[in-house]
């Protein structure tokens, strides 16, 4: 049996705000940063290692993973970090508000944008300082390679090929993996682990800053999953997690 571990990144400045952020390199705020140090605190009380761990290249991943393992003391444990598990990007939408969405484009267009699989959000202007290409993080990467906006399923692509290249080689080889990512991104992942159809995937919900924990079989499929936590504290987590208004760049369909 294998295992994988990982957390959504805490509250950052933007969803505090309710503004979509997707690519934009906002910082953690301090409940966020208390959230994340709770998810290691839960892992190191729940007696758990690592050996690898992994995270976007935007600080609110990469902030929650350091006070994760700051917490587990495994500061030292390499960490890999990717592009390819940024937060689906929102093209022109970056830095707006779901009010102010609506009322530019209307509420239906903005439903579809947000729980659509295959709809992409109005592309990033060509100069738009916005773009990643005027980005130091991504110079090395070909232009065609960087979004100008993405549908749910350009995200769920690149993470899967992030997921084959670079994370599954680790797993097979016994080692403990921790990934400490975005909504969409753990969405991506949790669709390669459990084969899931796309109204199962948009149903999926997600809270921040607490450990989902994942049993696998040899072939790298789920055999049991669970949240680590107080059940209490967890199903508030899930039901902030579940609310449209909690956060635009997450949305999910509500039974």
């Amino acid at each position: 049996m294998y295992r994988v571990v990982m957390i959504r990144h805490g509250q950052s400045e933007w969803n505090k705000q309710n503004l979509f952020t997707g690519w934009t390199d906002v910082d953690l705020t301090e409940h966020g940063i208390e959230e994340a140090k709770d998810a290691g605190r839960i892992l190191r009380e729940s007696e758990y290692a690592f050996d690898a761990a992994f995270a976007s290249v935007l600080q609110r991943s990469i902030k929650t993973l350091y006070h994760a393992l700051d917490e587990l003391g495994l500061l030292w444990i390499p960490v890999e970090k990717s592009w390819k598990l940024n937060e689906r990007h929102y093209g022109a939408l970056q830095g707006l508000s779901k009010p102010e969405t609506a009322e530019k484009y209307g509420e239906e267009q903005v439903r579809l944008w947000r729980r659509g699989l295959d709809v992409r959000p109005p592309l990033l202007e060509p100069g738009d300082k916005r773009l990643p290409g005027s980005d130091a993080r991504y110079a090395k990467l070909p232009p065609e390679a960087l979004p100008a906006g993405e549908s749910l399923q350009n995200t769920i692509d690149r993470v899967g090929e992030y997921w084959d290249d670079r994370i599954v080689p680790l797993i097979k080889r016994n080692e403990r993996i921790l990934i400490a990512a975005h909504g969409n991104t753990i969405r991506a992942l949790i669709k390669f682990i459990e084969d899931l159809d796309e109204q199962e995937l948009l149903e999926l919900n997600i809270p921040t800053g607490v450990p989902l924990v994942y049993e696998l079989d040899d072939d790298l499929k789920s055999i049991r999953r669970f949240y680590l936590g107080h059940p209490t504290h967890v199903e508030e987590k899930k039901r902030q997690a579940a609310d449209p208004d909690h956060d635009p760049d997450y949305s999910s369909h509500h039974k």
